[in-house]
Protein backbone atom coordinates (compact mmCIF):
# COMPACT_ATOMS: atom_id res chain seq x y z
CA UNK A 1 0.00 0.00 0.00
CA UNK A 2 1.49 3.68 -0.71
CA UNK A 3 2.50 6.08 1.90
CA UNK A 4 -0.08 8.93 1.39
CA UNK A 5 1.29 10.59 4.50
CA UNK A 6 1.91 14.31 3.22
CA UNK A 7 5.62 15.59 3.33
CA UNK A 8 6.04 18.62 6.03
CA UNK A 9 5.55 21.81 3.97
CA UNK A 10 8.85 24.02 3.45
CA UNK A 11 9.52 26.64 5.54
CA UNK A 12 9.24 30.06 2.71
CA UNK A 13 12.23 32.08 3.22
CA UNK A 14 13.14 35.93 2.44
CA UNK A 15 16.70 36.74 2.68
CA UNK A 16 17.55 40.55 2.62
CA UNK A 17 21.39 41.87 2.84
CA UNK A 18 22.89 44.84 0.93
CA UNK A 19 26.14 42.55 0.63
CA UNK A 20 26.21 40.70 -2.86
CA UNK A 21 28.35 37.80 -1.75
CA UNK A 22 26.95 37.34 1.59
CA UNK A 23 23.66 36.99 0.09
CA UNK A 24 23.71 34.91 -2.97
CA UNK A 25 25.69 32.49 -0.46
CA UNK A 26 23.31 32.75 2.31
CA UNK A 27 20.01 31.96 -0.80
CA UNK A 28 22.73 29.25 -2.20
CA UNK A 29 23.88 27.48 0.93
CA UNK A 30 20.17 27.54 2.53
CA UNK A 31 18.51 26.88 -0.59
CA UNK A 32 20.19 23.48 -0.30
CA UNK A 33 18.22 22.51 3.07
CA UNK A 34 15.82 20.19 1.93
CA UNK A 35 12.68 21.83 3.98
CA UNK A 36 13.89 25.48 3.48
CA UNK A 37 12.48 27.19 0.20
CA UNK A 38 13.82 30.71 -0.56
CA UNK A 39 10.93 32.72 -2.11
CA UNK A 40 12.52 36.33 -2.27
CA UNK A 41 15.74 37.99 -1.73
CA UNK A 42 16.66 41.83 -1.55
CA UNK A 43 19.53 44.05 -1.23
CA UNK A 44 17.86 46.85 1.06
CA UNK A 45 15.28 47.56 3.47
CA UNK A 46 12.60 48.84 1.86
CA UNK A 47 12.86 46.24 -0.83
CA UNK A 48 12.73 43.60 1.85
CA UNK A 49 9.24 45.34 2.87
CA UNK A 50 7.78 44.93 -0.42
CA UNK A 51 8.56 41.74 -0.98
CA UNK A 52 7.27 40.66 2.48
CA UNK A 53 4.10 42.27 1.85
CA UNK A 54 3.85 40.35 -2.11
CA UNK A 55 5.06 36.70 -0.72
CA UNK A 56 4.13 36.55 2.67
CA UNK A 57 7.41 34.27 3.83
CA UNK A 58 7.30 31.98 6.89
CA UNK A 59 10.68 34.18 8.64
CA UNK A 60 12.49 36.93 7.15
CA UNK A 61 16.08 36.73 7.35
CA UNK A 62 17.18 40.90 7.11
CA UNK A 63 20.90 42.63 7.63
CA UNK A 64 20.91 44.68 10.17
CA UNK A 65 22.60 47.43 8.78
CA UNK A 66 21.11 47.93 5.27
CA UNK A 67 20.36 51.21 2.88
CA UNK A 68 17.16 52.87 2.74
CA UNK A 69 15.52 51.06 6.12
CA UNK A 70 17.95 49.49 8.28
CA UNK A 71 17.16 45.78 8.83
CA UNK A 72 15.13 46.61 12.16
CA UNK A 73 13.20 49.65 10.67
CA UNK A 74 12.68 46.67 8.22
CA UNK A 75 11.73 44.03 10.48
CA UNK A 76 9.50 46.40 12.66
CA UNK A 77 7.43 47.15 9.08
CA UNK A 78 7.18 44.23 8.14
CA UNK A 79 5.77 42.51 11.39
CA UNK A 80 3.00 45.23 11.22
CA UNK A 81 1.86 44.30 7.90
CA UNK A 82 2.97 40.44 7.64
CA UNK A 83 1.99 37.17 9.99
CA UNK A 84 6.10 36.33 9.65
CA UNK A 85 8.88 36.10 12.38
CA UNK A 86 12.12 38.07 11.57
CA UNK A 87 16.51 36.73 12.41
CA UNK A 88 18.47 39.61 12.46
CA UNK A 89 21.86 38.88 10.97
CA UNK A 90 24.79 41.68 12.17
CA UNK A 91 28.46 42.32 11.68
CA UNK A 92 28.47 44.42 14.40
CA UNK A 93 26.04 43.49 17.49
CA UNK A 94 25.50 47.34 18.65
CA UNK A 95 24.61 46.20 22.71
CA UNK A 96 21.31 48.53 23.03
CA UNK A 97 20.04 47.23 19.28
CA UNK A 98 19.35 44.01 21.15
CA UNK A 99 16.58 45.63 23.62
CA UNK A 100 14.79 47.73 20.85
CA UNK A 101 14.57 44.50 18.69
CA UNK A 102 13.09 42.07 21.37
CA UNK A 103 10.88 45.18 21.91
CA UNK A 104 10.15 45.12 18.31
CA UNK A 105 8.78 41.51 18.62
CA UNK A 106 12.33 39.95 16.89
CA UNK A 107 12.68 35.84 17.43
CA UNK A 108 16.04 35.78 16.64
CA UNK A 109 19.38 37.80 16.34
CA UNK A 110 22.25 35.81 15.22
CA UNK A 111 26.00 37.09 14.46
CA UNK A 112 27.16 36.99 10.83
CA UNK A 113 29.93 34.91 11.63
CA UNK A 114 27.93 32.20 12.09
CA UNK A 115 27.92 28.54 9.54
CA UNK A 116 25.15 28.84 7.55
CA UNK A 117 23.95 25.22 8.83
CA UNK A 118 23.48 26.78 12.89
CA UNK A 119 21.39 29.74 10.63
CA UNK A 120 19.97 27.11 9.18
CA UNK A 121 18.84 25.58 12.45
CA UNK A 122 17.90 29.13 13.92
CA UNK A 123 15.40 29.60 11.08
CA UNK A 124 13.58 26.08 12.00
CA UNK A 125 13.50 27.39 16.15
CA UNK A 126 12.03 30.71 15.01
CA UNK A 127 9.57 29.24 12.42
CA UNK A 128 8.27 26.65 15.25
CA UNK A 129 7.83 29.85 17.20
CA UNK A 130 10.85 29.55 19.67
CA UNK A 131 13.45 32.55 19.88
CA UNK A 132 17.14 32.50 19.60
CA UNK A 133 19.60 35.12 20.67
CA UNK A 134 23.32 34.55 20.34
CA UNK A 135 25.09 34.19 23.54
CA UNK A 136 28.03 37.00 23.14
CA UNK A 137 25.10 39.62 22.00
CA UNK A 138 22.86 38.80 24.92
CA UNK A 139 25.53 38.94 27.46
CA UNK A 140 26.96 42.24 25.68
CA UNK A 141 23.23 43.81 25.91
CA UNK A 142 23.27 42.86 29.63
CA UNK A 143 26.04 44.87 30.67
CA UNK A 144 25.02 48.00 27.83
CA UNK A 145 25.03 51.16 29.09
CA UNK A 146 21.05 51.85 30.06
CA UNK A 147 19.50 55.13 27.30
CA UNK A 148 19.21 58.33 29.48
CA UNK A 149 17.27 59.98 26.43
CA UNK A 150 13.72 60.68 26.01
CA UNK A 151 12.29 59.61 23.12
CA UNK A 152 12.15 63.14 21.56
CA UNK A 153 15.73 63.26 21.81
CA UNK A 154 16.01 60.18 20.44
CA UNK A 155 14.10 61.33 17.25
CA UNK A 156 16.35 64.73 17.37
CA UNK A 157 19.82 62.56 17.69
CA UNK A 158 18.76 60.37 14.70
CA UNK A 159 18.27 63.04 12.71
CA UNK A 160 21.47 64.96 14.11
CA UNK A 161 23.42 61.91 12.78
CA UNK A 162 22.88 63.15 9.20
CA UNK A 163 24.06 66.47 7.68
CA UNK A 164 20.50 67.96 8.15
CA UNK A 165 20.68 71.53 10.04
CA UNK A 166 18.33 72.09 13.06
CA UNK A 167 15.93 74.03 11.04
CA UNK A 168 15.85 70.79 8.47
CA UNK A 169 15.74 68.62 11.56
CA UNK A 170 12.73 70.67 13.09
CA UNK A 171 10.81 70.59 9.99
CA UNK A 172 11.32 67.06 9.81
CA UNK A 173 9.60 66.65 13.48
CA UNK A 174 7.21 69.45 13.35
CA UNK A 175 8.82 71.39 16.17
CA UNK A 176 9.89 74.83 17.07
CA UNK A 177 14.01 75.24 15.73
CA UNK A 178 14.48 76.01 19.52
CA UNK A 179 13.15 73.01 20.73
CA UNK A 180 14.92 71.03 18.91
CA UNK A 181 18.06 72.64 20.10
CA UNK A 182 17.04 72.34 23.73
CA UNK A 183 16.46 68.56 23.00
CA UNK A 184 19.97 68.23 21.29
CA UNK A 185 21.00 70.41 24.38
CA UNK A 186 19.88 68.14 26.81
CA UNK A 187 20.79 64.93 25.24
CA UNK A 188 24.74 66.55 24.70
CA UNK A 189 24.85 67.17 28.59
CA UNK A 190 23.16 63.90 29.49
CA UNK A 191 26.23 61.96 26.92
CA UNK A 192 28.79 64.89 28.27
CA UNK A 193 29.76 65.44 24.90
CA UNK A 194 30.52 68.69 22.72
CA UNK A 195 28.49 68.38 19.99
CA UNK A 196 25.14 66.91 18.84
CA UNK A 197 27.31 65.00 16.41
CA UNK A 198 29.35 63.49 19.25
CA UNK A 199 25.66 62.65 20.76
CA UNK A 200 24.64 61.15 17.91
CA UNK A 201 27.48 59.11 17.05
CA UNK A 202 27.27 57.62 20.84
CA UNK A 203 23.74 57.25 20.48
CA UNK A 204 24.35 54.76 17.22
CA UNK A 205 27.46 52.69 18.56
CA UNK A 206 25.23 52.18 21.65
CA UNK A 207 22.48 51.07 19.50
CA UNK A 208 19.70 53.30 20.87
CA UNK A 209 19.59 54.79 16.99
Amino acid sequence: MPDTEASPRSIRLLIADDEHMIRTALVALLSLEPDLEVVASADNGLAAIDLAAETTPDVCLLDLEMPQADGLEAAERIIRAVPTRVVLVTRHARPGVLRRALSARISGFVPKSTPAEQIADVIRDVAAGKRYIDSEIAAAALAAERCPLTDRELDAVRLARSTLSVQQIAERLNLAQGTVRNYLSSAMTKLGVDSRHEAAEHAWQQGWI
